[in-house]
């Protein structure tokens, strides 16, 4: 609640309402989600808190002196320095940059869908880390997206909400990413993981419960750093749109099996198409051994997770040697957990930077953690900033929780 605190010392009242939209981690799928194909994303517990009150009405403390003007006045408890004051009218790609391009191109992208949107003052707190892969900038706008929306009465579903946000990070901001971030956003629920058809935009809530395997989620955040707005990420989206080309078809989804890559004749391109084949290939398989033991617990759960944990673990060799965008503390992490008994573990997000993600058995209450240990231990020889980590437990989706 942090954010209606910060609320009420920069703009001297109460919030109207108070926001939650969480980050998600991957667990199976990544880059596949621009290529058509399929992902299996669960939200975080951690997210991004939007506070936030309409300038209208003649009485509104906040501002008095003009209610009804059409203008965003956005601060951030990450952020410290003056508000930033975003006119609504004209507004246009390009005219507003920083952390505030986000909640502005949410805006941007709510009027261009038609919807028009009042004047606002908001108020933005994170318990995310900034640039660890797990989708803090998706939840940024989420959160925007709904406080613009419910402060403006404005009846926008969930799934058109997803299609304003990613329209708000590809075309005013200027990263290329698939819908993926911003559907864990708005649609997870607790105790699931998110099935997403990123063609058809079907999706299916799949039962996941590592407990009842003895085991758990771990986020392993690398403290490496990435961007989205670089141009390997979009260079590695330009590589699949040319591979597709080649093959004559009209996204990498359409592969069935690691054969139909071997008329690639660019060796880079071949190897992208493959982790894109076979990436799709294991969200399936996961997907088959949850909800095959939706239920179960003792040994038959815990084969089912480590089976989930061998596919993590190739998933990561792929998007280390044949996506190419994994980086050094990714990989040692993967090993180093492995080597202390985690069932798998594999880089998430776009790449370049940011998080792992390990499947793991759970510890005896308070008995040390060898996984953590493990890692720690590992960054520590080699001379890097000491990771984080961050119990991963599926949470449901955005919502509004105070107002």
């Amino acid at each position: 609640m942090r954010a209606a605190e910060l609320f009420l010392t920069r703009f001297g009242g109460p919030p109207d309402g108070v926001w939650l939209a969480p980050g998600r981690a991957n667990l199976m799928g990544e880059h596949t989600d621009y290529n058509d194909g399929y992902v299996l994303p669960f939200a975080l517990s951690q997210g991004v808190t939007a506070a936030a009150s309409r300038r209208a009405g003649p009485s509104n403390p906040l501002n008095p002196s003009n209610p009804s003007e059409r203008r965003l006045t956005l601060c951030s408890a990450q952020q410290p320095g003056a508000a930033v004051e975003v006119d609504l009218d004209g507004l246009a790609p390009g005219r507003v940059t920083g952390w505030a391009a986000y909640p502005a191109g949410v805006a941007w992208a709510l009027e261009a869908a038609g919807r028009r949107v009042p004047g606002a003052f908001i108020a933005i707190d994170s318990d995310l880390p900034t640039g660890a892969g797990l989708s803090s900038s998706a939840a940024l706008e989420c959160a925007t997206a709904l406080a613009l929306t419910s402060l403006g009465d404005l009846d926008v579903s969930r799934t058109d909400l997803v299609t304003i946000a990613r329209r708000a990070e590809n075309e005013f901001v200027g990263a290329p990413t698939g819908i993926m971030d911003q559907s864990a956003s708005l649609l997870c629920r607790a105790g699931h993981v998110l099935l997403l058809d990123c063609r058809s935009r079907q999706t299916a809530q799949v039962p996941f419960d590592p407990a009842a395997a003895g085991a758990r989620l771990l986020v392993i955040n690398t403290r490496a750093r990435h961007e989205l707005t670089d141009g390997e990420y979009g260079q590695r989206r330009a590589e699949c749109e040319e591979a597709a080309r080649r093959l004559g078809i009209p996204s990498l989804r359409d592969l069935t099996g690691v054969g139909d890559t071997d008329s690639l004749t660019d060796p880079v391109l071949r190897r992208r198409a493959r982790h894109v084949v076979t990436d799709n290939q294991r969200v399936l398989e996961v997907v088959a051994l949850l909800r095959a033991s939706s239920g179960s617990s003792g040994a038959a759960a815990e084969e089912a997770y480590r089976q989930v944990g061998r596919l993590l673990a190739e998933a990561h060799l792929s998007l280390r040697d044949d996506f190419e965008v994994s980086w050094p503390e990714a990989d040692e992490a993967v090993q180093a957990a492995l080597a202390a008994g985690a069932y798998g573990a594999r880089m998430i997000g776009g790449g370049f930077g940011g998080s792992v993600l390990a499947l793991v058995p759970a510890p005896p209450d308070d008995a040390p953690d060898p996984v953590r240990q493990a890692v720690t231990g590992a960054f520590a020889r080699r001379g890097w900033t000491a990771p984080e980590f961050l119990d991963a437990v599926p949470a449901d989706s955005a919502r509004r929780i105070a107002g």
